[in-house]
C-alpha cells in the first residue's frame, strides 16, 4: 500500500455504496474476471434459512469485468482497508487480491480487489440466470432485500455507462417474478 493510498476496484455495491472516502472515480477493466452472482449470501442479503445471492468476481481466462476504480487516498487508507476487510472478509468467501486494471481512459494500476474463493461452501459458480433470479427475488439479509441489491448494482452500472446484459435480463426477470 502506497503512503499516498490506492485504488479499489468496485464491481457491485461498492459502485453504490462504498461506505469510506473516495478521492476519485475511473472506470476500468478487469481482465480475466468476470461479474457473477456465484456467491451465496448468508449476511448481507440472505440467511443460514434462506441465503440469497451477491456478486463475485470469478475467474475466467476469456473474460473481463468493467467497473469503477475508487481511489483512497492516503489519509485515509488505513482506516478503508480495516473497513474494506471487514466488511468484505465477514466469512472468508471472498479473497483480498492486488489485480491489475485498466483504466478506460488509458494506463494501469494495481487495485485492491475481492474475489470468489471458488474452494468455499459459499461458492455457487455455475447457476443459471434464471436459478439466480428465482433466488434473488425471493431472498432478504441484514441489509435488506436481495433485489434491491441486484437493482441498484444495475441501475448504478447504467448511469454510468457500463451496463452488464446479465445484471439487466436479472433485473427483469426478477420483477416478473415479484408480480406473480
Amino acid at each position: 500500500m502506497a503512503a499516498d493510498g490506492y485504488w479499489v476496484f468496485g464491481y457491485g455495491s461498492l459502485l453504490w455504496n462504498p461506505g469510506f472516502p473516495v478521492a476519485e472515480t475511473r472506470p476500468a477493466r478487469l481482465i480475466g474476471w468476470h461479474r457473477s452472482f456465484c456467491m451465496s449470501s448468508i449476511h448481507h442479503r440472505g440467511t443460514d434459512a434462506h441465503p440469497g445471492l451477491v456478486l463475485a468476481l470469478d475467474a475466467q481466462p476469456d473474460a473481463h469485468c468493467d467497473g469503477l476504480a475508487l481511489r483512497v487516498d492516503g489519509a485515509h487508507a488505513a482506516e478503508t482497508l480495516t473497513y474494506l476487510r471487514d466488511r468484505e472478509l465477514i466469512s472468508s468467501a471472498y479473497i483480498e487480491t492486488w489485480q491489475s486494471a485498466e483504466f478506460h481512459d488509458g494506463g494501469q494500476a494495481k487495485m485492491l480487489t475481492y474475489v470468489i474463493n471458488r474452494d468455499h461452501a459459499q461458492y455457487l459458480g455455475g447457476l443459471s440466470l434464471e436459478r439466480q433470479a428465482r433466488i434473488i427475488a425471493g431472498a432478504v439479509g441484514g441489509r435488506g432485500p436481495n433485489d434491491e441489491y441486484l437493482y441498484n448494482t444495475a441501475a448504478h452500472l447504467t448511469d454510468i455507462g457500463l451496463a452488464d446484459p446479465d445484471l439487466d435480463w436479472l433485473v427483469a426477470r426478477v420483477r416478473m417474478i415479484a408480480e406473480v
